[in-house]
């Protein structure tokens, strides 16, 4: 036996699956070594694995042959007495359908197998005790999420120590499809909570292409109502997108209005977090500029929060509530425009009518479209980069309302000179506007450019917009 010094851990060629080497201290009364050990083990370089169930497998002839099962969870396999010889086959939608690996695994040894690869092993000694913690439990419902790849299939040339004709095998095992006919196993979704609202719509367009986005608008699931929640599929999902939010900042002045956004923005966002730790599920929640005063441009990441009106003021407390969850992630926007109501819509419709708005030219900040937003976050995600707070916009200098307006008349072939400036003060004024609005809303996009991420300029991006809009427009006419 390896008498190792230290713990290491090492890739292999399938992706995600990790060996280990464990150190094992023995002497004459035999050995001990630390089986699973998550502290150390992470900090060496497994994923934050988080067990819920252990199973022991017997195996009392040399030659006995289990496998190849994929399951819809993570594993930690070790050998707490003999020895085998282990091979894995990624079933995983991709490139790298079908690869194989194989060790020999004994009590010095372990892996870390991720979702959807299959695992199979062969006992190479009397008694063999096998091991391997899950991270979901055991149910029926489980099972048809399985996928099975035939231990002999020659397209694997896996070299078995003992030919499968002479191996102990149970007949499920030794009948499993080949590797051509075998299921993929498809990751964990990705749960949408607000599915009516722009990033919610615009994230389930790309759900048309990519089968991990599954959006539910609050008719599916109100974050407002605990029985929702109780009986949500969470071992389906590796993470949550909180886009549900109460965004009316009038509203959000009057009696009735705030208790809406504080139930909305902060203690439905409490409850979600706690559930989300709870069953493991990883949070990226939507918040927005109007945590901030406004007083300073280019505002990063960790500027003092300071909100002006109980619309800011609610997202703030949601964003501390978040912050409970191990591992969340806040994403904060500003000026959404996407499918749906939003300030880019009521200018081309104004211009389209010939009609000549009051513009507010003191308050400034960046577009973000919807699809940008939720490119971003699907970037964080794919990328392995979540955690803490990111902010996204498109990228461009600073702007004002007024200046967007100038701009949508022109590129829809009206006179600019159409659009009046005003001032938020007299603006709010004349439409009985309760809430305060942040002067500023320009962030800092160096964090989100850090992780390989480039925001679309917002000129380019508007005037794609646009034509889509006239274009749409001109077919209905």
């Amino acid at each position: 036996m390896n008498e190792a010094k230290e713990l290491i851990v090492q890739p292999t060629e399938i992706a995600g699956l990790l060996e280990l080497t464990l150190p094992v201290h023995g002497d004459a009364r035999g050995w001990f070594k630390e089986n699973w050990q998550r502290e150390k083990m992470v900090a060496a370089g497994l994923p934050n694995f988080r067990p819920v169930q252990n199973n022991v497998s017997f195996n009392a002839e040399r030659g006995t042959t289990r496998g190849l099962h994929a399951e819809p969870w993570d594993k930690y396999i070790s050998v707490l007495s003999g020895k085998i010889f282990g091979a894995w086959v990624d079933l995983r939608p991709g490139p790298g359908f079908g690869a194989v690996h194989t060790a020999v695994v004994g009590p010095d040894s372990a892996l870390f197998i991720p979702r959807g690869v299959a695992n199979g092993f062969q006992t190479l000694e009397e008694g063999t005790v096998y091991s391997y913690l899950v991270t979901e439990h055991w149910t029926e419902q489980a099972r048809s999420e399985y996928s099975y790849v035939n231990l002999a299939d020659p397209a694997l040339g896996i070299a078995w120590p003992i030919a499968i004709e002479e191996a102990v095998i149970s007949d499920a095992d030794r009948n499993h499809p080949m590797l051509d006919k075998a299921k993929p196993v498809l990751p964990k979704k990705i749960a949408v909570f607000g599915g009516n609202g722009q990033l919610g719509r615009a994230l389930a367009q790309m759900g048309q292409q990519d089968p991990r986005i599954e959006v539910f608008t609050r008719a599916e699931v109100d974050l407002e109502r605990p029985d929702f929640l109780d009986g949500f599929p969470w071992s389906t999902y590796s993470h949550v997108i909180n886009a549900a939010a109460m965004t009316a900042v009038d509203e959000a002045e009057n009696p009735q209005g705030r208790r809406n956004a504080w139930r909305v923005n902060a203690t439905a966002v409490a409850d979600l977090a706690a559930r989300c730790t709870q069953n493991d599920v990883k949070l990226v929640h939507v918040s927005t500029d109007y945590v901030f005063d406004g007083k300073d441009e280019y505002v990063g990441e960790d500027h003092p929060l300071a909100p002006l009106g109980v619309y800011g003021q609610s997202k703030a407390a949601g964003e501390a509530a978040v912050s409970s969850h191990p591992e969340h992630t806040v994403v904060r926007t500003s000026w959404v425009v996407g499918d749906g109501k939003n300030f880019v819509d009521t200018m081309f419709k104004l211009a389209m009518r010939g009609i000549s708005p009051q513009v507010i030219d003191d308050q400034f900040g960046r577009l973000t479209f919807a699809e940008d937003l939720a490119g971003a976050i699907l970037h964080l995600i794919d990328t392995g980069q979540l955690g803490g707070v990111y902010h996204l916009q498109c990228d461009g200098p600073a702007t004002s309302w007024f200046e967007v307006a100038r701009t949508i008349y022109e590129l829809t072939g009206h006179d600019p000179e159409q659009v009046k400036p005003t001032s938020a003060s007299e603006y709010s004024r004349s439409v009985d506007l309760a809430a305060p609005r942040p002067r500023n809303s320009t962030f800092s996009l160096e964090k989100i450019r850090g992780t390989g991420y480039s925001p679309s300029s917002y000129l380019v991006r508007l005037a794609e917009y646009l034509k889509a809009k006239s274009d749409a427009n001109q077919m209905v006419d």
